[in-house]
This record gives structure tokens, C-alpha cells and sequence, in this order.
């Protein structure tokens, strides 16, 4: 028998500060797509806003729930400020891996939140997790199409297999009864420890090698 919904009430306490830490960090990279393209200011702001709110935009469509960030205006005014920060900072700021390990964090941040927002809506177990993966990664899909480069899906990185290990981990550690802001917390830590894994060893996933 399937579990019980979870109500909305009881997403992790700290389920805000996990959204808007992911969404800064991916509307960062939305913007500095834009800035290493030498684009305007508008443009920079666009691809803030379309990077860090495109996977929790498809996330809230699908699960029925209000569009997050046309209901708070948080969330646009991070991605704003964030575009602004590229703007005003100099481009070594960004260079080398830093914004990777920023990314990281952000990942694991967005797919723990969308997958405890998914079930808080009563969505089942495994489409709430499937939901924390969209959430971390459509956003960067979507940046990648209009920046014109290859889609984080058709690169042998473990990405998305990272937010998948955060999404899921939290929503696993929940049906056991773990608490929630420690379920939240392994989640997360352990979707950012493969990230990390990954960039730090150049881990990738094996690719088809077609019919022999």
C-alpha cells in the first residue's frame, strides 16, 4: 500500500533558504552565459531569471501548486541582483571552477526542495523525486539551448545523476521516519558529495557503446 500524502505544512523549515540558495546559484550561471558572450544587461537578466526559475516553474505546473515566483517576488529580485553582480564584478571573479563547486551546492539544494515540495503536494514517491530532478536541472537545460551549447544531458558528467541521488536519498529518508531537516541535510550532502566527486575526478557515466 502506498503511503499516505505528506500535507504541505510539513516541507523542512529550512525548505526557503534550499530554494533560494539554489536559485541564486543557478541564476548566476544563467547569467554569466549571457556575460562571457558579451551580451547586454538585459540579456544577463534574462537568462538570471529564465536559469534559476525555469526547472521550479515546470516543477509547480505539474504538480498543480502556484508558480513560486510569480507569487513571491523574492525570487525574481534574487535573480536580478544576481545578474547584477556579474555585471558589476570582474570577469576573473568567475573564471576556473569556482562557480562549478557554487553549482554543486545549488543542485543538491534544488532537487532536495523539489522533492519535498512535490510530496508535501501529495505527489507519490517516485514522481516526487523525478520531480526534484527537473527542478534542479531544467533550468540549466534551458540555459544551455539559448546559450547555444551542448544540453547538460548529452554530456557523460554526473550531473544529473547527482541531483538524482539528492531527490531521491531525501525522499527514501523520509518514508523511513527520518526527521525532516535531517533528511533534508544527507540529501543534500550527498547529492553535492558525488557533484563534487565529479568535478574534482572527472567521473562520468559510462556512454552506449552501440550493438556488437
Amino acid at each position: 500500500m502506498l503511503p499516505v500524502p505528506l500535507p504541505v505544512e510539513i516541507l523542512p523549515v529550512a525548505a526557503p533558504w534550499f530554494d533560494l540558495a539554489g536559485l541564486a546559484v543557478f541564476a548566476a550561471s544563467g547569467a554569466l552565459a549571457a556575460a562571457k558572450r558579451g551580451q547586454t544587461f538585459v540579456t544577463l537578466v534574462f537568462f538570471g531569471l529564465i536559469t534559476g526559475v525555469g526547472g521550479g516553474t515546470v516543477r509547480d505546473l505539474l504538480i498543480g501548486a502556484p508558480v513560486f515566483w510569480v507569487h513571491d517576488a523574492r525570487a525574481a529580485t534574487v535573480c536580478l541582483g544576481m545578474a547584477l553582480l556579474i555585471w558589476v564584478t570582474p570577469e576573473r571573479w568567475w573564471k576556473g571552477e569556482a562557480l562549478g563547486w557554487f553549482d554543486a551546492v545549488g543542485l543538491a539544494a534544488y532537487a532536495v526542495y523539489g522533492a519535498a515540495k512535490a510530496l508535501g503536494y501529495g505527489v507519490p514517491p517516485v514522481p516526487a523525486a523525478l520531480m526534484g530532478v527537473m527542478t534542479a536541472c531544467v533550468g540549466g537545460i534551458i540555459r544551455d539551448v539559448l546559450a547555444g551549447e551542448p544540453s547538460i544531458l548529452m554530456r557523460p558528467e554526473l550531473y544529473v545523476t547527482a541531483a538524482a541521488l539528492a531527490a531521491a536519498s531525501y525522499v527514501g529518508l523520509v518514508l523511513l521516519g527520518v526527521p525532516l531537516a535531517w533528511a533534508a541535510v544527507i540529501a543534500a550532502s550527498a547529492g553535492f558529495t558525488l557533484r563534487a566527486a565529479a568535478i574534482r575526478f572527472h567521473l562520468a557515466l559510462p556512454a552506449y557503446g552501440g550493438r556488437r
